[in-house]
């Protein structure tokens, strides 16, 4: 039963300095520190249960995407939980079709990041009251509902509310890749070290960064397949460092490690251009994968409609929360491309989770080609962190969202006040 009205809505800045081991590192972003714009909402409910939300970052930035939070408070401050379910559509809509903020905007950029983390909350608190972990209250509620809860506006061209449907893991759960033992910023000697690990730990499926120096990635790619062998799976990801024509030159040279995609090889905003490279990668066996950037849902239809992409990554921080995930979950379905999330950061793992087990469930019913990113980073500073079992997911029991921090490393980690950030800041003024 939803209840009480939202009193409070409070977010603050948790940075993590994960730049001082080179985690996260890739050919665009060297230096990345894990970061969250984290939102808290308390109601008036006697229950004392609260939504937590965030929106991934790398660090500089944070306190902006926190001030777009403020900014968008007041469309949510003491409005009643059952009018928002209820009208969820609606709200969306109010957030981010706010009539000053939406020029800033509109649907991307700092103040769509703001938007996910807001709705973040909002859904973790509904699937709290309701006492079921996040999945489990998408494959519960009534179609009709489900669908209400989702902005069609600009996609109806490819999906209408009247055409997307449902359509009904525990035991084995839903399979994973990682991305843990190839990060730009590794060196060999790490490299190796975590991927026999990896290996030894059940994984099959294995992510390496590339795109900064061709000559450095036939070495690392080479590297990396003589330690999985020819069986496993390898994908690449350029995260956006490539011109076109570079792209499909830089792939061709690296076509002999089989990889199974390369990811983000462009511009994410460059829909024709990823267009290019697929046809012209097709011929080598390569596919496109992309969407940790894609600003909306426009963006993704635009992708299926060119056929741009042979592999949809949603991201459950970029697009509008839940509710505008699951446009392009249906889109996808509709145009028969495989999803297989963004995850990693601080809490993408935690959240995708629940879209992927949903969308196995209700949506696409298969796992052919199908597989959702892991990266072993920053789970311990969760209450509900993923739960990994033979390189798989396995559903979360908890209910909410899995987005919930512990207070300590909140504390501790947040910016520029917090235990960690006061010694480093400390540590480069000496």
């Amino acid at each position: 039963m939803v209840r009480g009205r939202i009193s409070r809505l409070s977010v603050r800045d948790v940075r993590f300095p994960t730049s001082l081991g080179g985690h996260g590192s890739d050919a665009m972003h060297t230096d990345p520190d894990y970061s969250a714009a984290y939102v808290v909402l308390e109601t008036d409910a006697e229950d004392g249960l609260k939504g937590y939300g965030i929106t991934f970052t790398l660090g500089k930035g944070t306190e902006v995407v926190v001030c777009a939070v403020n900014a968008l408070a007041h469309h949510v401050l003491y409005k009643d939980l059952r009018d928002i379910v209820g009208d969820f559509r609606g709200f969306y809509r109010q957030l981010t079709s706010d009539g000053q903020l939406r020029w800033i905007g509109p649907e991307k950029g700092v103040v769509h990041l703001a938007t996910a983390a807001v709705l973040n909350a909002v859904w973790d608190l509904w699937a709290k009251q309701e006492g079921k972990p996040l999945w489990k209250l998408l494959v519960d509620v009534d179609p009709r509902t489900l669908l209400s809860c989702i902005d069609f506006r600009y996609i109806t061209d490819v999906l209408t509310e009247e055409e997307a449907y449902e359509e009904h893991m525990l035991t084995h759960g839903y399979p994973a890749y990682t991305t843990s033992c190839a990060w730009l910023g590794y060196s060999d000697d790490t490299l190796k070290q975590l991927c026999a690990k990896a290996l030894r730990d059940g994984w099959t499926r294995f992510k390496v960064k590339v795109g900064a120096d061709l000559q450095d990635d036939i070495r690392r790619c080479r590297l990396i397949r003589n330690m999985i062998g020819p069986e496993k799976t390898l994908m690449m990801d350029a995260n956006q460092r490539w011109d076109v024509p570079e792209a499909i030159e830089w792939m061709s040279k690296l076509a002999e490690f089989k990889p199974l995609w390369i990811e983000e090889p462009t511009s994410p905003d460059d829909i024709l251009g990823h267009a290019t490279i697929s046809k012209a990668l097709v011929p080598l066996g390569i596919g496109v994968a992309t969407g940790e950037q894609c600003h909306n849902r426009v963006i993704f239809k635009q992708l299926l409609q060119v056929k741009a992409l042979q592999f949809l990554q949603i991201d459950s921080c970029r697009l509008g929360s839940v509710n505008e995930n699951l446009s392009v979950l249906l889109m996808a379905k509709k145009f028969e491309i495989p999803v297989c999330p963004h995850a990693g950061g601080v809490g993408l793992c935690e959240l995708v989770q629940h879209l992927i087990i949903f969308d196995f469930i209700s949506v696409s019913a298969s796992l052919k080609n199908r597989m959702c990113e892991y990266v072993d980073h920053l789970h311990e500073h969760f209450r509900y962190p993923v739960i990994i079992k033979k390189a798989s997911y396995m559903p979360p029991k908890d209910a909410g969202y899995s987005t919930e921090m512990k207070e300590e490393s909140v504390k501790k980690h947040q910016y520029p006040d917090g235990e960690v950030w006061k010694k480093l800041l400390a540590g480069q003024e000496d």
